[in-house]
């Protein structure tokens, strides 16, 4: 492990690759970076720590360079022990040794470790946080409160998080104004749909080189998350299973032309099962004890809950990794169950996350709301809360214009005509 004062990584070496990567990011991010060129010349965070907890990634490093482009100085860490590009954060040490990045990350960290980041980025006293997961924000409110009457606001990158702010906010809990940026319609559409449909069957494939075409994949929650796993596993030729809780996601699914059944009926069908619902034990001990031999079990959801694998783990006779992360467990009965990372986030664990282009919707969002966040200083309530619709439109455009996407523009008389009522049949 490398340490400085600024940074603790795995290996500095890997720097040089980290920044190709980035490069390489930033070459389809443009919307993003359109953001970063105007804040190169306005600064609206000058003067400003913002205290990061997201996945280390290639993308989140084009997002940091646009926060120091901004003026503002970054502390971050990662959002979950298996998700850290290693190169990247070398990278983005070698680029703070100025001072404007201090970053304590890497793949495979202890608990011990992720809550000790999670710490070193707090004790940087940042005046906002971008969170994916609420762990960061969690940990202030629980043991530093003292840092909150300095806190602008902050912003909540994923559904796992939002849930967990949410009951923050019931509980009378939250102290400081957060962003739902997941809640961006933007975010959802090509995030959540489209990025983790893809990212979770690329994490799946690297991870086991099986064919789709002709297996039975189970999808555990029918949410934004569940609909792009979905689509992506049908595409390839798989038979889709939906297990849901909810009966308007349920009819969705059903109308969308998957079977639905509860997970006890599902589990000895299924030869890939994949969870994406935000909860807890989805898929227990006891529907594992169903399964096929040799059945796939993989999580795309924010944490490691959903799936039982401390319970699979001290249930297996024997676990044997066939290669990084893939694991064999074999069971009393003989058969065998493969988890995937950990049964962590599989499009991380396994894969590289989102394409690039997804994430350039995504992090034009935190940006943008990070500038909402210091433009209403003082002015918002501590609570849970969404962009304008504008700023949301705005990234839309952005991303049209990135791809090179135009699109009409309403004429006077149809402006008139939608905003009048006397006009009908």
């Amino acid at each position: 492990m490398d340490k400085g004062s600024t940074y603790e990584v795995r290996d500095l070496k890997l720097a040089e690759q980290g920044r190709k990567n980035i490069t390489w990011a930033e070459s389809q991010m443009g919307a993003l970076l359109h953001i970063r060129e105007r804040f190169g010349r306005q600064k609206p965070f000058a003067g400003i720590m913002i205290g990061m907890a997201l996945h280390v990634t290639k993308e989140t490093a084009v997002l940091v360079r646009t926060l120091v482009a901004g003026g503002a100085k970054v502390a971050i860490t990662g959002c979950n022990p298996l998700s850290t590009q290693d190169d990247v954060a070398a990278a983005l040490a070698e680029e703070g040794k100025d001072g404007s990045i201090a970053i304590y990350a890497h793949k495979g960290e202890s608990k011990e470790d992720y809550y000790r980041y999670l710490n070193m980025v707090i004790s940087q006293r940042p005046q906002m946080t971008i969170d994916d997961g609420c762990d960061l924000i969690s940990e202030i409110h629980l043991r530093h409160p003292e840092i909150i009457p300095d806190l602008i606001g902050g912003c909540e990158e994923t559904t796992t998080g939002v849930i967990r702010l949410k009951a923050m906010e019931r509980d009378g809990a939250l102290r400081y104004p957060i962003v739902a940026v997941n809640d961006n319609k933007t975010k959802h559409l090509l995030d959540n749909y489209y990025g983790t449909g893809q990212s979770t069957i690329d994490g799946i494939l690297r991870g086991t080189s099986i064919l789709i075409a002709g297996k039975t994949v189970v999808v555990v929650g029918y949410g934004s998350c569940g609909k792009g796993v979905s689509l992506r596993a049908h595409g390839l030729g798989a038979n889709v299973i939906v297990t849901e809780v909810n009966a308007f996601r349920a009819l969705q699914a059903k109308l969308d032309g998957f079977r639905v059944m509860p997970m006890v009926q599902a589990a000895p069908l299924g030869d890939i099962f994949v969870t994406v619902t935000g909860n807890k034990h989805v898929i227990t001990l006891e529907h594992m004890q169903m399964m096929k031999h040799g059945a796939i079990v993989a999580n795309s959801g924010h944490f490691d809950a959903e799936v039982d694998y401390a319970g699979l783990r001290n249930f297996a006779t024997q676990v044997h990794e066939i290669r990084p992360l893939v694991e064999e467990f074999q069971l009393p009965s003989g058969r065998r169950i493969i988890a995937l990372g950990q049964c962590r986030l599989v499009n991380l664990a396994l894969a590289e996350g989102h394409p690039s282009e997804v994430m350039s919707t995504s992090f034009c969002g935190q940006a943008l709301a990070c500038e909402y966040l210091v433009q209403q200083k003082g002015k918002l309530k501590p609570g849970v809360l969404v962009l304008p619709e504008s700023i949301d439109e705005e990234i839309a455009q952005l991303q049209l214009v990135a791809l090179g996407v135009e699109i009409d523009i309403l004429t006077d008389e149809q402006r008139k005509y939608l905003t009048s009522w006397q006009e009908g049949t």
